[in-house]
């Protein structure tokens, strides 16, 4: 049997997307955050695997659609928790995260088929990774890896290639990190609930900042009245 994971926070806020404030709210932020969520689950959903699991740091949510197995995330680092995540498969599977809605099953159908490869990686813009696919889902494989960290997706490539995996590439997409990361996301999956919602909040942020000779002023006075502790 095939495994499609998803890796996911519940989307609280303060606890989620906290690199989104500024120029978004927590609460926004958190929204964001379901968002991509939601249009993740949907995507995984459509994608004919035998299983669907959402591995989950948090409770679920009326987000949270008919047809998914839930578990919980374990304590640990996160290669400790994706490792755990693929260890409980007993099978093939493929993981990916909440922070790329605009995947789509096309995007994930062809890294369920372990026909011609040991195992798929689908790099992430930042450096890390959006999807990891594993014929034989060896823990081994991602303990150790360093994580959140620019040369995440490298090594993580380096280790299956040097288990002598033959590993199939999946297109690069970008995670929603930052606020310019949300916007380019939003505009690569207009149709996606995630672009809806982010066409709102923008506009409500928008609105919420000062106009630039308000802000020229505070900057200037900020300059004259506190110490310099930049270097």
């Amino acid at each position: 049997m095939t495994t499609l994971l998803v890796i996911a926070k519940e989307p609280l806020p303060g606890r989620v997307k906290t690199r989104l404030t500024p120029p978004f709210t927590p609460v926004e932020a958190a929204a964001l955050a379901e968002a991509a969520l939601a249009d993740t689950l949907a995507a995984a959903l459509r994608t004919p695997a035998d299983r669907h699991v959402l591995v989950l740091a948090g409770s679920p949510g009326a987000w949270l659609p008919a047809g998914f197995e839930v578990r919980a995330q374990c304590e640990g680092g996160l290669d400790e928790r994706l490792a755990a995540a693929f260890a409980d498969c007993g099978g093939p599977a493929l993981l990916i995260g909440m922070d790329t809605p605009q995947v789509s099953p096309n995007l994930l159908v062809p890294a369920l088929d372990f026909s011609r490869h040991d195992a798929w990686f689908g790099p992430a813009d930042d450096g890390g990774f959006w999807a990891l696919g594993l014929a034989e889902p060896d823990p081994a494989l991602l303990l150790g890896v360093p994580m959140s960290v620019p040369e995440t997706g490298a090594v993580q490539l380096a280790r299956l290639r040097d288990k002598g995996l033959v590993v199939g590439e999946l297109p690069g997409l970008r995670d929603v990190d930052t606020a310019a990361d949300a916007e380019a996301v939003a505009a690569s999956a207009p149709w996606s609930v995630f672009a809806g919602l982010h066409t709102r909040l923008a506009l409500r942020a928008q609105r919420r900042r000062p106009s630039s000779t308000s802000t020229t002023t505070t900057a200037t006075i900020a300059r004259h009245s506190s110490p310099t502790w930049w270097h």
